[in-house]
């Protein structure tokens, strides 16, 4: 009885809640102005599995308003050194693999990573 499962869509990762229908990695994070950033509580969102479609079923007009009245936020988690600071600076978004920006290209290793761009399967309006 009641709610056996839902669909839990995040940015980052996920602990104690990792069964079920879930979308996960949604990039660019919330925090720099991802589409998470944009939703709010009675947003209707449309999710395609087969279609690769995760779409934020808003008007264009209200996502702008949403955009423009975002919180300017400082991404350095408050670290003024050491790993924590680095990491903050460098790590690059989910879409582009989440590895130092300044290793990308020096290694000969192969990506497995299957994405179609920026925002990539995440429309809104």
């Amino acid at each position: 009885e009641g709610v056996r499962d839902m669909v839990r869509i995040s940015d980052a990762r996920m602990s104690g809640t990792a069964f079920g229908t879930i979308v996960l990695h949604v990039s660019p994070e919330s925090t720099i102005g991802g589409p998470l950033a944009l939703v709010q509580s009675g947003d209707m969102i449309i999710l395609d599995v087969e279609a690769k479609l995760l779409d934020l079923n808003v008007d264009a007009a209200e996502l702008e308003r949403r955009r423009a009245n975002l919180p300017n936020s400082e991404v350095d988690g408050g670290f003024t050194r050491g790993y924590g600071k680095m990491y903050s600076q460098h790590i690059t978004q989910a879409q582009d693999g989440c590895d130092f920006d300044f290793l990308v290209g020096n290694t000969p290793v192969e990506t497995h990573i299957e994405t179609a761009g920026h925002n990539a399967g995440f429309h809104t309006g």
